[in-house]
């Protein structure tokens, strides 16, 4: 069957992916947005199959490839929908678009339905407001070979296309979930997970704590860090030095360089291999 063809801006269909770019809408339909040829790449090796996938072929950056790809989720049943190039910058959010939006399920899961391993490496993010923060952790999570991130009282949701974007697309990578605080830490206990909380206030230095083990390093809101109910259940609470004049980090920042800590450690205790 020919792909339908869009020619005009005010065609409703694009009017529609406009519309998910609303946190009311996304939580209303159970759908986001991918945007980017790269980040639907990886959604797509993740196991995703978008219900819709619009797409120029004026604005490819490598038509002969590409095509395939487009080729390829057709065969698999999905709707492809060729969008002319004025009707696709219309469209597109973000500046320099590169000929692909894809509508895909909405990323929706609580702690509850999160599986880990017995000496899981999680990433606690609670109250972080801006989508490219909670986007540049999950790319740290991924690299890092977390096993889950969790949004603990979330300000915005993963379903946002700037933290879709921010993340490269490995919020459809790395195991997500939203939940309240209490239940998150509740969680937590319930598989044995050890709390490292990040703050300014302690004298232990992120270095100088054991993260072999199962364990989940927390970093709190841009503006207020962790509150103090992570911070009571926190058993260790961990301080990254500073000897300039800024009195803190960027929390994406700060959250790699506790995570690689913990992967440095994983990897000096891994045995090994055998010659």
């Amino acid at each position: 069957m020919a792909d339908l063809i869009i020619t005009s801006p005010s065609n409703p269909r694009l009017k529609a992916l406009a519309a998910l770019r609303r946190r009311r809408t996304r939580e209303e339909t159970g759908r986001t947005l991918i945007e980017g040829f790269e980040e639907l790449s990886l959604a797509l090796g993740a196991g995703v199959l978008p219900e819709a996938l619009y797409y120029c072929p004026e604005l490819m950056l490598d038509p002969t490839s590409q095509e395939r790809v487009v080729d390829e989720v057709r065969r698999d049943g999905v709707e492809t929908v060729q969008v002319s190039r004025t009707a696709f910058e219309r469209a597109a959010y973000r500046e320099g678009p590169d000929g692909f939006i894809a509508v895909v399920p909405s990323v929706v899961r609580s702690c509850s339905e999160l599986t880990v391993g017995p000496s899981a490496l999680t990433v606690l993010c609670q109250g972080v407001e801006k989508p490219g923060n909670l986007g540049a952790m999950l790319r740290t999570a991924d690299a890092a070979g977390a096993e889950a991130v969790v949004a603990a009282d979330p300000v915005t949701d993963w379903g946002n296309p700037n933290l879709v974007r921010a993340s490269k697309g490995t919020v459809f990578s790395v195991p997500v979930a939203s939940d309240s605080t209490a239940d998150t830490l509740v969680w937590l206990d319930a598989h044995g997970i050890a709390l490292v909380a990040t703050t300014p206030d302690t004298d232990l230095l992120h270095t100088d704590v054991d993260y072999t083990g199962p364990v989940a390093i927390a970093v709190g809101a841009e503006k207020y860090g962790l509150t103090d109910e992570v911070l009571a259940h926190a058993a260790y609470k961990v301080r990254i030095p500073m000897v300039g004049k800024a009195n803190s980090l960027n929390v994406a920042t700060s959250a790699a360089i506790v995570i690689y800590e913990a992967v440095r450690q994983r990897g000096a205790a891994a045995p090994a291999p055998a010659h």
